[in-house]
């Protein structure tokens, strides 16, 4: 397998850590419910239902919901990490 596709649920205010993440490979979403602030580097965006992103999993990067409720996101990475 190349590639893994997960759903995702984050509870409010949960995160993926105080340590940026980075890794071999490429990223890309859907969020579905909620809103998610993504950090890539020094950008940071807050992103809501049907906004997308895309980056380089090499890139250090967090994923935090910052939303009073579920977040809830479709996610796909290459090579797969799950």
């Amino acid at each position: 397998r190349q590639m893994c596709i997960l759903r995702e649920v984050m509870p409010p205010g949960s995160d993926t850590g105080d340590t940026m993440l980075s890794h071999d490979g490429e990223e890309g979403g859907v969020i579905v419910q909620g809103k998610v602030e993504i950090t890539v580097g020094d950008v940071v965006r807050v992103l809501g239902p049907g906004e997308s992103y895309y980056f380089e999993s090499r890139k250090p990067h967090r994923f935090r919901n910052v939303g009073k409720g579920d977040a809830i996101l479709v996610s796909a990475s290459t090579p797969p990490t799950f």
